[in-house]
């Protein structure tokens, strides 16, 4: 295994750990707010006079988007919960992987949800077969983005060790 130094930075295991913890926290920071205001919204749609007037397929679709964002939630609030119970313990690097995994996990959970939010909308709003197919390419906008780019940029500029 390459030393710290022969990683490219002059850090030791615990300052590597505190470093990834806070750009990690910054990540999160972004990735909170967009999945708590969907969730607030989509909380209140179930009180809205239309909602009953939906059809069970929109209810279902709903219900689903509902589910996947409070999943989300609770993947991408996870790190802040598990920081706070292990802190103190001297396990900060185990502490960042277990994070980078609740918040890869709630990243997936949030495309999950957009997409099922849009799907939603769209079904209302158009009542056509569009619907899937538009939702289809902002799926493979976001996979592009937030998943293929990143990889690609991976394999692409990680020096050889």
């Amino acid at each position: 295994m390459p030393s710290d130094t022969e990683r490219g930075r002059d850090e030791s295991t615990e300052e590597r750990a505190d470093r990834q913890w806070q750009e990690l926290i910054q990540e999160i920071r972004v990735a909170q707010t967009g999945v708590q205001i969907l969730f607030g919204f989509l909380l209140t749609v179930a009180f809205s006079p239309v909602f009953e007037g939906l059809a069970q397929t929109e209810k279902t679709i709903y219900v689903v988007t509902v589910v996947l964002g409070s999943l989300a939630i609770g993947a991408l609030i996870g790190p802040v919960a598990f920081h706070r119970i292990v802190s103190g313990r001297r396990i900060k690097p185990e502490a960042v992987a277990w994070a980078a995994r609740l918040t890869f996990t709630g990243l997936l959970l949030l495309l999950a949800t957009s997409t099922s939010a849009l799907l939603l909308v769209l079904r209302v709003a158009t009542h056509n077969a569009l619907a899937p197919w538009l939702v289809g390419g902002v799926f493979a906008w976001y996979v592009l983005c937030w998943y293929m780019l990143p990889l690609w940029a991976r394999v692409r500029y990680t020096a050889k060790l």
